[in-house]
């Protein structure tokens, strides 16, 4: 794909990797269709794509909403005429262990609302933008690109039964929708950070980043333009579609 002039849906665009990912494809000169729950938060991201050379369009949104997304899909066709790409990348986190037991006593457990908050975001999230996205993919005849969002955490990380359990199903609902879609020239793939320094990796004690750090073969966390990076080359590629890219300095080996 020649990026240059195509529309580009990120959602969690305002900032951390959503805004990495902006900031990079908009030296293409895209349009981009920046994406968060509240649209004043995409300002900075948005004038930073707008000097870099893209044509920058704002939207607020909660992805875990049926409703919200069509309405969002429907009005970046309106605005943009038509969806040639989407990267989906909004997520949030409720880490908690399942159960925690001592001297006879369960101190806590992780709640109902620890699960299902991370499951309708991070999981149900992904599934109705892709199908709202390659259902004007496939209506305007564009041959586009659909990118998820996964982690490494997929592979199952303490605390994070809701987080692994939802970036798994990510991952895989990549492979299926490439077999699915390919019939109407429709990639996807999928990208499953490591470690990076975003804002909420930056905000923890100097001790916890470096406990972090030492644990990971190239001794250094991401960089959010790496993972930026590989969008890029995805979107480029078009030969890529299926497949899931680990970007995490050999952390999961």
């Amino acid at each position: 794909m020649d990026i240059k002039g195509k529309v580009i849906v990120i959602t969690g665009a305002a900032r951390g990797l959503g805004a990495a990912m902006a900031r990079r494809l908009a030296a293409h000169g895209p349009i981009l269709a920046l994406v968060d729950l509240d649209a004043a938060s995409l300002t900075d991201c948005a004038s930073a794509c707008e000097a870099a050379g893209a044509t920058v369009r704002t939207y607020a949104a909660n992805v875990a909403s049926e409703a919200d997304v069509i309405g969002l899909f429907d009005q970046v066709v309106n605005d943009c005429g038509t969806v040639d790409a989407l990267v989906n990348n909004a997520g949030i986190t409720r880490d908690a262990l399942l159960l925690k037991y001592k001297d006879g006593e369960v101190l806590s457990k992780m709640s109902l609302e620890q699960w299902q908050s991370v499951i309708d975001v991070n999981l149900t999230g992904v599934f109705l933008c892709g199908r709202e996205a390659a259902e004007r993919m496939v209506k305007n005849g564009a041959q586009g690109v659909i990118i998820n969002i996964a982690s490494i955490s997929r592979a199952g990380n303490m605390g994070q039964t809701n987080y692994s359990a939802a970036k798994s199903g990510v991952q895989a609902m990549a492979v299926v929708w490439a077999k699915e879609l390919a019939r109407y020239g429709i990639r996807v793939a999928s990208i499953a950070p490591g470690f990076i320094e975003t804002e909420m990796v930056l905000g923890m004690k100097p001790e916890a980043r470096e406990k972090l750090t030492s644990g990971i073969p190239l001794k250094r966390m991401g960089q959010p333009d790496e993972i930026a990076h590989t969008v890029e080359f995805i979107l480029q590629n078009d030969y890529v579609s299926g497949r899931c890219f680990d970007i995490d300095g050999a952390l999961r080996l």
